[in-house]
Parts: C-alpha cells; sequence; structure tokens
C-alpha cells in the first residue's frame, strides 16, 4: 500500500501538497478540505529543491551512521542482529528519543518537507530487499513443506484474529486508539491484521544472520511468513475499503495479487529464462542489470497500483527469476547498496511517526501489556501449535513459533499505512510499534534458547553471522 494520495483541490499554498506531514493529513481527512484550506500551511516557509537536497544528504548521513553504529552495539552486546539494531536506529532517531531529549535540533535535521522523499526512498529499498529475498527464496523447499507451512500460516492468522475480535470492544472504549468513525468489525479486523503480521523481510535477514538459509526450517518459516502477510494485506484492504465506503479497493487488490502472482510464478519465469541464459554465457552486464531492474520497478508499480504494496511485487520477481549466474551477481550487485543504504530509510521514517512518551501514563501502559502479552500468546503459541499437529518435534516447533512471532518490518508498514489513512490514533501506533520492537528482539534469543544453540552444537547449522 502506498502512501495516501495527495488531494488535489483548494492548493494555494507555495509548499507541494506531498509534503504534508501525517497531522496535516489527518486534519484535511476530518475537514474535508484540500492543502490550501489549512490556514497555517500559507505561513510556512517555502524549501527550495536546493536546501530539500542538502537536508536530504544530511539525513542520509546521520541514518545510515546510526544504524550502523546501533546496529554493532545491538550485535556486540545483546547478540541481536544487525537488522534489529537498524530497527531500534528509526526509533531513536524519532522523536521518541532523539526529540525528547533535542526537539529544536530534531526537528531542523527532520522538517516534515523531507518527509514524503524520505518515504520514496523507503519503499525503493524495502521493495529490492524483498527482491533480494526472493532471490535466495528455495521453492523445493516450500514444495516440500506446504502443509506445514499452510498449517503454520492458518494457526497463525486464526488465533490472533480471534484474540482480536476478544480485545477490540474494550481498546474501543477508550479515547484516541481507534477513528471515531471506525466500526467493532473493522476495528477488529485492522488489529487482526497487526498482530497476526510477520516480519517477512527481517525474517530473512535473521534467517540469513542465523544460518538457517536454505534449512528446511527456514524455508518453512519463510513460506508461513509470506503466506501471513499476503492475507493481511488483503484483509487490511478490505479495512480500507469497508472504511472508505468503496468495495472495489478489496476486489481490485485481491484480483490484482492473485493475478499477478499467476502471470509471474507461470508464465513469467519462462519469459525470464532468456536472462538467466545470457547471464551464464556473459555475466551480469550493465544492459542486463538495467532490464532486471525495469522489470522490478514494473512489478513494484502493479503491486502499488493494485492496492497491494510494493514488497509483494519485489518478492515475486525475485522468486520467479532464475537462479545460478544472474541470481549470485545480482545479490552481489544490489545488496549492498539496499541493506547500507536504503532500507535504514524506512526504519528511520517509521521511527519519525512513533512518540513511546504517550504510552508512559499508567492506563496506555496496561493497554500496551495486555496488547503485548496477547500478541506474543495469539502468534507463538499458535505457530508452535501447528507445527507439532503437522509432524514437526518441538524444538524445530519452539524455533519456528519463535521467529514467526517477530513482526518488525511489515508491522511498521501496516501501521503507518492505519495512521496515515486515520484508522488509528498515535496513540494505539506509538503501542503497537513497540509491540514490534519487542517482539523483534525477542525472537533471535528465543530461537537460540529453544533451537539454534543445540542444533549448532549437533553441526545442523553455521555460525552465527556477526
Amino acid at each position: 500500500m502506498g502512501v495516501e494520495e495527495p488531494l488535489r483541490t483548494g492548493v494555494r499554498a507555495a509548499r507541494p501538497s506531498c509534503f504534508l506531514d501525517d497531522h496535516d493529513w489527518l486534519t484535511l481527512k476530518a475537514d474535508g478540505g484540500g492543502p490550501g484550506d489549512l490556514p497555517h500551511n500559507e505561513a510556512r516557509a517555502h524549501v527550495s529543491p536546493a536546501e530539500l537536497s542538502i537536508i536530504f544528504f544530511g539525513q542520509l548521513c546521520l541514518i545510515v551512521a546510526a544504524a550502523r553504529g546501533v546496529g554493532w552495539l545491538c550485535r556486540r552486546f545483546l547478540g541481536q542482529p544487525q537488522v534489529v539494531g537498524e530497527m531500534v536506529a528509526g526509533v531513536v532517531l524519532g522523536p521518541s528519543l532523539f526529540g525528547l531529549l533535542l526537539p529544536d535540533l530534531q526537528a531542523a535535521v527532520f522538517p516534515a518537507e523531507t518527509k514524503s522523499i524520505l518515504f520514496v526512498g523507503a519503499q525503493l529499498g524495502v521493495g529490492l530487499y524483498m527482491f533480494l529475498v526472493g532471490l535466495g527464496f528455495d521453492r523445493s523447499h516450500f514444495r516440500g513443506n506446504a502443509r506445514s507451512a499452510g498449517a503454520v500460516s492458518i494457526s497463525g492468522m486464526a488465533v490472533p484474529f480471534l484474540m482480536a475480535v476478544l480485545l477490540t470492544p474494550w481498546l474501543m472504549g477508550r479515547d484516541g486508539l481507534f477513528s471515531p468513525g471506525l466500526s467493532s468489525f473493522q476495528a477488529s479486523l485492522f488489529l487482526g491484521a497487526c498482530i497476526a503480521i510477520t516480519a517477512f523481510p527481517m525474517l530473512a535477514r535473521i534467517i540469513h544472520e542465523r544460518g538457517l538459509s536454505g534449512s528446511p526450517l527456514g524455508s518453512l518459516s519463510l513460506s508461513a511468513g509470506a503466506i501471513d502477510d499476503a492475507a493481511a494485506w488483503i484483509v487490511l484492504a478490505i479495512v480500507l475499503a469497508t472504511f472508505g465506503g468503496d468495495a472495489s479497493v478489496a476486489i481490485k487488490a485481491i484480483a490484482g495479487a492473485f493475478g499477478f502472482a499467476a502471470l509471474v510464478l507461470g508464465p513469467g519465469r519462462r519469459l525470464l529464462r532468456p536472462l538467466g541464459v545470457r547471464a551464464e554465457r556473459s555475466g551480469l552486464d550493465q544492459g542486463l542489470l538495467a532490464i532486471v531492474l525495469m522489470a522490478f520497478l514494473f512489478s513494484a508499480f502493479v503491486m502499488d497500483w493494485a492496492g497491494m504494496h510494493a514488497v509483494f511485487g519485489g518478492f515475486l520477481l525475485g522468486v520467479a527469476m532464475p537462479r545460478g549466474t544472474l541470481a549470485k551477481e545480482l545479490k552481489a550487485k544490489l545488496e549492498p547498496i539496499t541493506v547500507v543504504l536504503l532500507l535504514p530509510m524506512f526504519f528511520t521514517y517509521s521511527g519519525l511517526n512513533s512518540k513511546l512518551d504517550l504510552i508512559a501514563s499508567p492506563a496506555l501502559l496496561g493497554v500496551t501489556l495486555v496488547l503485548l502479552a496477547a500478541s506474543i500468546l495469539a502468534k507463538f503459541g499458535a505457530c508452535w501449535a501447528a507445527a507439532r499437529l503437522t509432524g514437526q518435534d518441538n524444538p524445530t516447533a519452539l524455533g519456528i513459533g519463535a521467529l514467526m512471532n517477530a513482526r518488525g518490518l511489515m508491522e511498521l508498514i501496516i501501521l503507518n499505512i492505519g495512521l496515515q489513512k486515520g484508522i488509528i490514533g498515535v496513540e494505539l501506533f506509538s503501542i503497537m510499534v513497540l509491540m514490534a520492537v519487542v517482539t523483534t528482539l525477542m525472537a533471535s534469543p528465543l530461537f537460540e534458547a529453544v533451537y539454534g544453540r543445540k542444533a549448532r552444537e549437533r553441526g545442523e547449522l553455521g555460525a552465527v553471522q556477526r
């Protein structure tokens, strides 16, 4: 899902409408007006493209430094993967810490006018990263674990949605968490999607750094996570459709997702085979790289246009790409710039919308603890039980539950959409961001405790990458 399309009526201000911040958008949604209808909008100084360029490069320098620095600290002292530190760095750079300690400096470094630029860079980064995840996805393991993956995925969706149905009436009785115009059914669907979703891109990086790449457990977890996230996006499309009063949004999203997946994974694979043959013959030259990047950008465009998210277009194309020299060289060329520069932009964009200080009050702290406990019980417990019922031994089932319980990146995406569309308030957004951080921080140490450490002692897994 992309960011809300800028309103096109009543534009009088010098500042482009795409640079409105989240407060402006929520105000516009409530008042039904255009950007020019905001009295304070005209009073804001116009930021020239040259000034935006200066600010943007300074932001990127700080973002990369924070991501690498916090990532190193998390690896060195907490034993966490680099990606978890990058997620924490995004929160640190937002109003929850940087803005709390040095509000004027934080506002100068991250002015509202640059948020849309960060958003676009973030979508490019996460889309490319999911393309790389698809390149490394082992289709044979998915076919071999289809039954277990399906059971884990269904359980990992059904129980969280049941938990959401039980919690929603209580949450809707508290002001500021959900939009006043939201029905209990809509709120339950959105909360269920938030609890059920898995950190698919982050799950892939954790699996890679834990030495699980290509293993049956890693492929089963990735397969179940992919199914979970696709289902969660379809549910989100239904919520957005009913919230906006237009069922065509959901129909377009569902039909577009299934149609594009069938096209890419069917005839698309045959159309892509000549690219693999060319790479085997002459390597990955610039012309071939340009063709692949155009295919990625088109896939991202189609999924965003259909009402899903660019990450699914990238992932599906990656799965369909020929293996061998082409996949190996694409990963070598694209992964460094994607992981080091582009992906941290997404974590920072999400961190700029998080205000964890809001949940310090006793009432909201109680809500936070309840939602955290319910999310862990619903996701971890359901996935563990489903894996056991499909024949997995207990350590493997616990390992799957630990990995599937991480929310991370995908949770942040769905929460940002909910906030931008006016479905949830800043308080619930911040609570769920904290839940995403905690469950993701839990994933690696919990996995090592229940499965990884003993598996490494038996020589079944490689060393953890630091």
